[in-house]
């Protein structure tokens, strides 16, 4: 599968969303919809995007008892989402009672990918918190976790890319946030790469956010990175 870009829509209001999609590349498919978008404006923010063709990743990293996620997933299967984010830190049952809920949607269903360890985090934060595995393991034991409950993929920093594919193999999704062009400002994430990079280690979806709607020509900015995936990929094909 030849990796896809995912434009995160870090935005304030679901007015922004037609704008920011008609001045991008029309080869980007996928848009995120996070937490700040969506505590904002609820479905609507998904709507345009599915009436326009786009496909939805729905990040609000659902994180509560079996029953309650189990019911979410469903109810995102009714917004026409591609992609949902679910926290693999909800624990085998969780998970479990997440992707039957997804598997009894069909096609409906939204495909389902366990956020294992925050790109925001780095040792020291998982020391703070009581976490005494280093967080290569304390990753890696959550995404395989995930796995075996049968969720389909994972999200993972870009710096763990290569070491979940070799671990995992070509079926599992892997989403990677972190996304940096070389010379980018990191802001607040921790454990970054370049968009070769994580193309390179597996990666099968970008997700890059600021760097896009944040520059000063945003359509260009997207054209660079989509370039950047391209020769990755051409490289190794």
């Amino acid at each position: 599968m030849k990796p896809e870009l995912i434009v995160a829509l870090d935005v304030p209001s679901a007015n922004e969303i037609p704008k920011i999609v008609s001045q991008l590349p029309s080869r980007i498919r996928y848009y995120k919809i996070g937490l700040e978008l969506f505590a904002a404006a609820g479905p609507e923010a998904l709507s345009f995007l599915a009436n326009n063709g786009k496909r939805v990743f729905l990040d609000l990293k659902l994180h509560d008892i079996p029953r309650t996620v189990a019911r979410a997933v469903e109810a995102a299967g009714q917004h026409n989402v591609a992609l949902m984010t679910v926290h693999a830190c909800g624990g085998r049952n969780m998970l479990t009672a997440a992707s039957q809920a997804a598997a009894a949607l069909g096609d409906r269903g939204p495909k389902l990918v366990a956020v294992t360890t925050l790109t925001s985090l780095d040792q020291s934060d998982l020391t703070e918190c009581g976490i005494v595995r280093s967080l290569p393991e304390h990753t890696a034991a959550l995404g395989k976790l995930a796995i075996n409950c049968g969720i389909d993929g994972l999200v993972c920093s870009p710096l763990e890319v290569e070491t979940f594919r070799s671990q995992l193999g070509e079926s599992p999704i892997l989403v990677t946030p972190g996304i940096r062009p070389a010379g980018d400002d990191v802001g607040d994430q921790k454990r970054v790469a370049t968009p070769a990079m994580a193309v390179e280690g597996g990666s099968s979806f970008l997700v890059v956010g600021r760097p896009i709607l944040g520059a000063t020509d945003p359509a260009a900015a997207a054209e660079a990175i989509l370039a950047q995936m391209d020769a990755a990929y051409a490289s190794m094909t």
